[in-house]
């Protein structure tokens, strides 16, 4: 009862102060329990860690991002999809663990929380970088929050945040030196996964108006045209696959 009352406070927190919408936090708060059925308290801080710092980026000189934000289909509030896509497969693993023990879980439940954190954490400081990222598919300078486009400023930033969910895990669960680096690469990992599959599958439009490119399927009030990617594949689901092809890798080592 304890957990439940302060993952509901948490929550409720996370609505009033705009960083969830209603269905973000009801999502939320089923992420929450599922996480602590398994990991407990260690598992609610580490997600408290990713989830309270990406929350902070994201308003973080939020101004200038606002071209980014025109350029993305969802803002920073996060909606239940975005939550289910940063955090989703990771309660899975906590209900898993919370049913037969197995210590690789540990290990799992850590790299998809670090994949999350580290492109977020490249998602909202590589833009305020003062150059332009470069597609990896073009090779091509892009508008800054372009999905499939890197910086230097951003990579450093997703390894950091890597590092940050790395460091925690070892400080909260039962984990060797190994299963600590095997965190932060394998997190790192889900960050350029997260970068290839944006710049070749996700799906990317054409404003039909002023001609930007969009992850929006509609911009200035009207349809634009999809010029890459498929269309299932959006911004929630790559999220989604990245976290669970990194720790499907990360697996090879601990299950």
């Amino acid at each position: 009862m304890i957990s439940i009352i302060i993952i509901l406070l948490a929550v409720f927190f996370a609505w009033k102060e705009g960083y969830l919408s209603k269905s973000g936090s009801i999502a939320a708060f089923f992420v929450g329990i599922g996480i602590q059925f398994g990991f407990h308290y260690q598992g609610f801080i580490l997600l408290g860690v990713f989830f309270l710092t990406s929350s902070l980026l994201s308003k973080f000189k939020k101004d200038k991002k606002a071209k980014m934000e025109d350029m993305h289909e969802k803002g920073s509030t996060r909606d239940y999809m975005q939550v289910i896509a940063n955090g989703g497969a990771a309660a899975i693993v906590s209900l898993l663990y919370g049913w037969n023990g197995e210590h690789g879980l540990i290990v799992l439940f850590a790299v998809l929380l670090a994949a999350a954190n580290s492109d977020t954490w490249a998602s909202e400081i590589g833009p305020l970088s003062r150059n332009k990222p470069f597609s990896i598919r073009t090779f091509k300078k892009e508008e800054a929050g372009t999905s499939g486009a890197m910086s230097i400023t951003g990579t450093f930033a997703g390894i950091l945040g890597s590092l940050l969910i790395g460091l925690c895990a070892y400080l909260l669960f039962p984990i060797s030196i190994g299963e600590f680096l095997l965190i932060f690469v394998f997190g790192f990992i889900g960050n350029l996964i997260d970068t290839i599959l944006g710049a070749f599958v996700q799906a990317e439009y054409q404003c039909t108006v002023c001609g930007a490119k969009v992850e929006k399927r509609i911009h200035h009030g009207r349809k634009a045209k999809k010029i890459k990617g498929f269309t299932v594949l959006n911004n929630d689901a790559v999220n989604i696959l990245s976290g669970v092809i990194a720790a499907l890798f990360a697996s090879f080592f601990v299950l």
